[in-house]
């Protein structure tokens, strides 16, 4: 199931040379911004440069097997399966602690998370093109050539640069959901709407108490990979993965006949509109041609379909952000919450810690973990 199994499988990926010397370097490489390219050496006597600043991201260039290794060994190489810490307690639910626990899932999504998967924010190119860009093409986004981002690079710190800067799919950490189960929601027969990269069933698999976990998803390769990493370490555990929207089974007779009432706990983070563009044909941004079109074609169907399937007394749980931004005219928290509460009770919410994604733009992301009951 990993994509990555090693440093020498990522270093693999640019197998091209960078120019033998940092004067065809600089006469070769190019600067790109927005649409425009332009030549190193032009852009550099543009914006006052100077050489020995750039020689120090080309000597990066030429060694990024010592990048890449690093980057491997601290963002994909899988922990332990087992989550051994004990959970976190309701009122320090943290999506940064413990992150070792994403590395499976990054490692086993690389491309969905690290690529395919774009900004909904204009811009920002992924995280993996850029390096493409740099490793194999000699194409410098102009970010790295600011003087925030060459601060970084003189300290040896490029890494800093790359995931500040750029653009990776965000990750529940299984480590926050496993905690979150234990301390907050105690589910046994779970429902999740969308399956998270896999990260959901992993923190719930690890919670003894869970005996059943049915999710959905829309991108293909998500489902299967879930699917094959439940059967590969949770066979004693009940699992089913559907690869349908799950708005879809509002007239799926099937599994609403199959799934009524039974569920005791729903739990998801749902899309964030168009903040986040994942691949697939069949992406609710895409179904949907609006806002509007979106909150009750996407929205309120899927909450319907949440509450068919769970028992009552039963939870309903879903973490949720508005965009953070100024400029934004989307308020999901209030939108998507005055939709929610037509069908279930809310029982308060929880304020949940997570790391900034989208760094130029999203500051502060505000999560808010939003319970409800049948």
């Amino acid at each position: 199931m990993l994509t990555i199994k090693g440093p020498e499988d990522l270093v693999k990926l640019f197998p091209k040379k960078t120019p033998t010397s940092f004067t065809q370097f600089k006469k070769t490489a190019m600067v790109k911004s927005a649409n425009k390219m332009t030549p190193l050496e032009t852009y550099m006597r543009e914006h006052g440069i100077k050489s020995n600043k750039v020689n120090i991201l080309y000597d990066n260039i030429v060694n990024r097997a010592e990048y890449l290794n690093r980057f491997y060994q601290v963002s994909l190489k899988p922990a332990p399966l087992t989550i051994d810490h004990n959970p976190m307690p309701r009122r320090e639910l943290n999506n940064n602690k413990f992150v070792q626990y994403k590395n499976i899932i990054r490692n086993m999504h690389f491309f969905n998370i690290l690529q395919n998967t774009k900004s909904g924010i204009d811009g920002i190119p992924t995280f993996l093109d850029v390096l493409y860009d740099l490793y194999q093409n000699n194409i410098i986004d102009y970010k790295i050539l600011t003087p925030s981002a060459m601060h970084y690079v003189e300290e040896g710190r490029l890494a800093s640069v790359f995931s500040s800067f750029y653009f990776r799919a965000s990750i529940m950490n299984p480590y926050l959901v496993y905690s979150l189960n234990k301390s907050v929601l105690r589910g046994t027969r779970v429902f999740t709407p969308t399956l998270g990269w896999t990260s959901y069933l992993y923190g719930f698999m690890e919670c003894d108490e869970v005996l059943e976990y049915v999710g959905t998803d829309v991108i293909p390769d998500v489902c299967k990979k879930t699917a094959q990493f439940a059967k590969a370490n949770y066979p004693q555990k009940g699992c089913e993965i559907y690869c349908d929207p799950s708005e879809t089974f509002l007239k799926n007779p099937e599994f609403l006949r199959k799934y009524k009432n039974h569920f005791d706990l729903v739990f998801f983070s749902p899309p964030y509109y168009e903040l986040e563009k994942y691949p697939g044909k069949l992406q609710s941004i895409l179904t949907y041609g609006s806002y509007k079109e979106w909150l009750e074609g996407y929205w309120r169907r899927t909450i319907e379909v949440c509450y068919q399937v769970l028992e009552k007394g039963g939870k309903m749980c879903y973490i949720l952000s508005d965009y953070g931004m100024s400029n934004s005219n989307y308020a999901l928290v209030k939108d998507m919450g005055r939709i929610t509460r037509e069908f279930f009770k809310p029982q308060g919410t929880i304020p949940m810690f997570n790391k900034n994604v989208h760094v130029t733009e999203h500051r502060e992301t505000g999560e808010k973990i939003c319970i409800f009951i049948k």
